[in-house]
């Protein structure tokens, strides 16, 4: 100051006018500045330490004009105390924006996002006391939260991964930029950098909210009404270098979101190769898409269609030549006419998106604009292996030729071709069998397999039938001896043994009885007299009853009964006589 006014005095005006153009933060850090030398005590904080420290350095207050300058306090106060901090921190990288190529120079900027970058690849919970400092509760060295210097016993929420997107999202995008850099390489994974951006491009990119909640919109909008909204220029900048930034791993940005970036590089008309580099990215993860995703306008004058197909032909054609280089195979395959696939083959990527895109030709088939060559080389774009069954295809087709009933006859032949009626499901061809839309040599291709469908599900009826009446008799016979069968059939067994034992006895017994009477017999021809005939015809008699009670009451074999009887007959033949006399003693 002293060396300025000399200067001017030098001049011989009569007025002494410095002027001080080149001083960071204008009057207010000069009024600071003067009431540091007027030894007028000077509150630094973190919004204006960077305008002092850069003003000092430029009106020279350094050691070497006095002892405790303001360039000495400054440099100990952001070390000491901002650069330590979270908020100031970023308070101080804030106010750097404004002088940027001036604070570059001293190596501010620099410091702050070296200070924030390590704060925020660093898990706040592992911090020390206190633990959180980006506006979270003072907290004791155990955890617990501090009211009024008294440990409370209430445990902090964890922090998450995303606590620090809102605060980085005040900063200008050129120190963002170089922010997120920073944090790149200091290890902080993919996932979280592409959060941030996500959070970031929905902050001051207005067309990516419109398809969002309520409450999540107003938050956004209400967010940005605080500052001027960016200009069409600006967003489109923005959004390029949103998806340079953005990693190119698959599955780490949302897939709505990535919708929302490609439709809003549309209507703000950003470069070709920002929007191909979008589908690209769209393309790795096109299986994780909707079907309202899809349905994209056409902002371009040129087109006529209402939804733009081509655009979606471009994100399909991407996504199958991911599914080549990642060596996707073929979930099912058509052998004979008979489909072969698991039932998980349903949920494999392709098949996923080949639903999808029946879907979308679906919904922009009634489009009296879409020619019949765009719309067949989407539906021709899907593999075969990919459509189990071809059903969503033939409604696709379907609506496409009720809403174009001026086609040819070869252009419906042709755009029926794009089908295999082999794959229709019975139901679909009962619709195709009766709908006069269709070709008449298309009618008859229906006809014939729906016939070969229907015999095919007869014969397996009768074969399933079959096998389900025999196995109800095999788990009858097995329920009823599981029930009391077996020990029913065990307790029968024990009684047959049993009685065949009593048979056996009873069998021995008249093998003797037998042989006795044969000695008795025998003794009679020789004997004679009435007392012994007596005698004898009451000792034949009595046995003669004991072996017919015996046998009565027994179960004898055929075979024994048969000897048995043969010998009874032969007693009769031989003293029927005697027999017949001797009756009343009986």
């Amino acid at each position: 100051m002293e060396r300025l006014i000399a200067e001017a005095s030098e001049e011989g005006e009569e007025k002494c006018v410095i002027r001080l153009p080149d001083i960071p933060g204008r009057s207010k850090t000069f009024e600071l500045i003067a009431k540091f030398c007027y030894g007028v005590k000077l509150e630094l904080t973190a919004s204006n330490v960077v305008y002092l420290r850069r003003a000092s350095e430029h009106l020279e207050m350094t050691e070497e004009y006095g002892e405790g300058n303001l360039v000495t306090k400054t440099e100990s106060f952001l070390n000491q105390v901002v650069l330590r901090n979270w908020k100031d921190s970023l308070k101080a990288l804030q106010s750097c924006e404004d002088i940027l190529p001036h604070a570059d120079e001293i190596h501010i900027t620099k410091r702050c996002i070296e200070s924030l970058a390590t704060k925020a690849s660093t898990d706040p919970n592992l911090f020390g006391w206190p633990i959180m400092d980006h506006g979270g509760p003072m907290q004791s060295p155990g955890g617990s939260v501090l009211w009024n210097g008294i440990s409370t016993g209430v445990r902090p929420k964890k922090a998450s991964s995303d606590w620090w997107y809102e605060d980085v999202s005040s900063l200008r995008f050129p120190l963002y930029k170089r922010l997120i850099s920073a944090m790149g390489t200091r290890g902080i994974k993919p996932e979280i950098i592409a959060g941030s951006l996500t959070f970031y491009a929905r902050k001051y990119l207005p067309g990516l909210n419109r398809r969002q909640g309520i409450a999540e919109s107003s938050t956004r909008l209400a967010s940005a009404t605080l500052g001027a909204p960016p200009s069409e220029e600006e967003q489109k900048d923005l959004l390029e270098e949103v998806d340079r930034l953005l990693p190119i791993q698959k599955g780490l940005v949302p897939t709505k979101f990535l919708f929302g970036l490609l439709r809003t590089a549309m209507i703000i008309r950003s470069s070709p190769s920002c929007i191909s580099n979008l589908e690209k990215r769209i393309g790795m993860q096109l299986d994780e898409a909707t079907l309202e995703d899809l349905l994209m306008p056409s902002f371009s004058y040129s087109t006529e269609t209402l939804y733009n197909v081509d655009c979606v032909q471009q994100i399909l054609k991407h996504f199958l030549a991911m599914d080549q280089t990642t060596g996707g195979a073929s979930p099912c395959s058509v052998d004979d006419g008979q489909l072969i696939g698991s039932p998980s083959a349903s949920l494999t990527p392709v098949t996923m998106v080949a639903k999808l895109i029946d879907g979308y030709l679906a919904e922009v088939a009634p489009d009296i604009n879409l020619k019949l060559p765009k719309f067949e080389a989407l539906a021709a774009a899907v593999p075969d292996y990919a459509r189990p069954l071809d059903d969503g295809l033939y409604r696709a087709i379907d609506i496409y030729l009720k809403s174009h009933p001026w086609l040819a006859e070869s252009d419906r032949e042709q755009l029926c071709r794009l089908m295999d009626c082999q794959k229709l499901s019975l139901e679909a061809c009962t619709h195709a069998a009766q709908n006069e839309r269709l070709p008449l040599r298309i009618i008859v291709q229906v006809l014939f397999f729906e016939q070969l469908q229907l015999r095919t599900s007869i014969a397996g009826c009768f074969l399933v039938s079959d096998n389900l009446d025999g196995s109800r008799q095999l788990r009858s016979g097995l329920g009823a001896s599981g029930e009391g069968g077996w020990a029913t059939a065990v307790r029968e067994n024990q009684v047959l043994k049993v009685g065949m034992d009593n048979m056996r006895m009873r069998v021995s017994e008249l093998e003797k009885e037998c042989s006795n009477m044969r000695q008795e017999i025998e003794k009679l021809g020789r004997v004679k007299g009435s007392s012994t005939w007596g005698s004898v015809s009451k000792k034949l008699g009595f046995r003669m009853k004991s072996q017919m009670c015996s046998a009565q009451e027994g179960s004898v074999s055929n075979q024994s009964k048969g000897s048995g009887k043969t010998e009874k007959v032969k007693v009769k033949d031989r003293h029927g006589k005697h027999r017949k006399n001797s009756s009343p003693e009986r």
